[in-house]
């Protein structure tokens, strides 16, 4: 099963959505018997590249978000004042 097809959100694969969507609707009743099913591997390889190239973008923005995160906290803990014992 693969994910709803909508050419705007999987950018990647627009040209294999396209081809296999024509397949379905030149051939409804081969469809069934296996007319489409290259189409079918090559768009779930698309989507497995896509979900992959995905993940690492958002790996990479992760890092770059926790460095600041740890950059931040250290400033802050320098800044402020440190506490005594004999108050």
């Amino acid at each position: 099963m693969h994910p709803p097809l909508t050419l705007h959100r999987h950018p990647m694969c627009v040209e294999i959505i396209e081809q296999f969507q024509k397949c379905h609707l030149d051939h409804p009743i081969a469809k069934f018997f296996g007319e489409c099913t290259e189409l079918k591997i090559k768009l779930d390889r698309c989507f497995r590249e896509e979900k992959a190239a995905k993940r690492k973008v958002n790996f990479e923005q992760s890092k770059k978000h926790k460095e600041r995160l740890q950059a931040l906290r250290k400033e802050a803990a320098e800044a402020s004042p440190k506490k005594s014992n004999f108050v």
